[in-house]
């Protein structure tokens, strides 16, 4: 990496550092449900603006979406970085996308100096993204064509217990699951009532028994939403959310059939009618990680010191869902994971308070740094970014 480069990126991240702390705070103890992200949006496309970046509010029809682009008016690649901010219920930020949300600003203000210095040609994009794994988010802006026609590559980090690049992210997809039976006096009339409940809870049931037989890789769990409103009627309507993930979507289309199955059986077996809803946008893909830009960003990273684990170890792993799985079917991307110095995982009320710790805070900086590192070296090397773009139309194994 060129010096002059590498230390215009480190000086304006660095320089940046206590506003960007300020941001991750106020969106750390203010934690928003996605698609109700109002509060970060506001910090976060005000601070853009006033850097000097094009903002589009309201992104792809989504209220707490925006894209934020610069361009200094040469012909170039363009670059995409992503910022979430939605927090989890009952855990807030548990996932730390406060940091997540400050990585994405860092590495857009990095390559717009890149830019404003003619460093490199072309143009930075920041997709403000809400609502991580649903029907919005990067979903949305795959469907609406906004990351096809505005990006050649994209990028995104990701905080974690540990530094990684390779640990599979699960394709998922979402289900509501509703049983219509007949209501009756569970006392005086039980055999007068078809039992929403009892449906539900065989189809529990079936899906117990199914994992038996499912690949490792894969997840089905779920919860109950409504099971009846008093003890003395019988149900006619429970509901329930179900999330189904494998390794790679062809082995989650064929789960899914599997599941429907399960609920299915349920209602003919007790007599109810089932409506099965899977998530309208449709799922969120695996991620398909783009070799070439993997290798560049944890080099970089080990110049910073940091350590990855031996890759056939890390891929024995599994690390959830994200919805940039669907940016990286239509982009060279990557999405790696940054260690943020806490033996927690993510989902927890303890990752919550590491990711507002200040050791956190200097870890996504110095992951900023290496991701922006790595979007000069594909924006300035045509024979980096033609290896990339070779790998990903290669395609994924499935």
């Amino acid at each position: 990496m060129n010096s002059e480069i590498k230390n215009a990126i480190a000086h304006t991240i660095n320089s940046h550092s206590e506003e960007l702390r300020q941001i991750s705070l106020q969106i750390h103890d203010h934690p928003e449900l996605g698609e109700h992200e109002f509060n970060a949006y506001r910090i976060l496309t005000e601070f853009l603006q006033q850097k000097g970046f094009h903002i589009t509010h309201h992104a792809a029809g989504m209220e707490t979406a925006f894209i934020a682009e610069y361009s200094n008016g040469t012909e170039g690649r363009r670059v995409g970085f992503c910022s979430e901010y939605d927090a989890l219920p009952g855990v807030g930020h548990g996932c730390g996308h406060n940091l997540i949300a400050i990585s994405g600003l860092a590495c857009a203000l990095a390559v717009k100096d890149l830019l404003e210095q003619n460093l490199v040609k072309g143009t930075v994009v920041l997709f403000g993204t809400p609502a991580e794994e649903s029907t919005s988010g990067k979903i949305t802006f795959v469907r609406e064509q906004e990351v096809q026609k505005r990006v050649d590559f994209s990028m995104m980090l990701h905080p974690f217990a540990k530094d990684g690049m390779f640990a599979p992210f699960l394709a998922l997809d979402s289900l509501k699951v509703e049983f219509f039976g007949k209501a009756s006096h569970a006392g005086m009339a039980p055999w007068n009532g078809v039992n929403a409940l009892d449906a539900l809870m065989q189809a529990y049931d079936n899906i117990a028994m199914l994992r038996q037989q499912i690949l490792p890789s894969s997840r089905i769990h779920g919860i109950i939403k409504d099971g009846g409103k008093s003890a003395n009627v019988i149900p006619d309507y429970a509901s329930g959310a179900f999330y189904v993930r494998s390794a790679t979507r062809k082995q989650l289309a064929e789960l899914k059939v599997k599941v429907e199955k399960c609920f299915q059986a349920a209602a003919r077996g007790t007599g109810c009618e089932v409506k099965l809803a899977w998530a309208p946008n449709g799922p969120v893909e695996d991620v398909f990680q783009n070799e070439p830009m993997a290798a560049i960003y944890q080099q970089f990273m080990e110049e910073e010191g940091r350590q990855f684990p031996d890759r056939n170890e890390e891929m024995r792993q599994v690390s959830g869902s994200t919805d940039m799985g669907n940016f990286s079917y239509v982009t060279p991307t990557i999405h790696p994971m940054f260690g943020i110095h806490t033996d927690a995982t993510n989902h927890t009320v303890e990752f919550a308070q590491a990711a507002g710790t200040e050791i956190a805070h200097k870890d996504t900086l110095c992951a900023a740094r290496c991701l922006s590192q790595t979007a000069a070296a594909v924006l300035l090397d045509d024979a980096l970014y033609n290896e990339a773009v070779k790998n990903f139309k290669q395609g994924k194994p499935e």
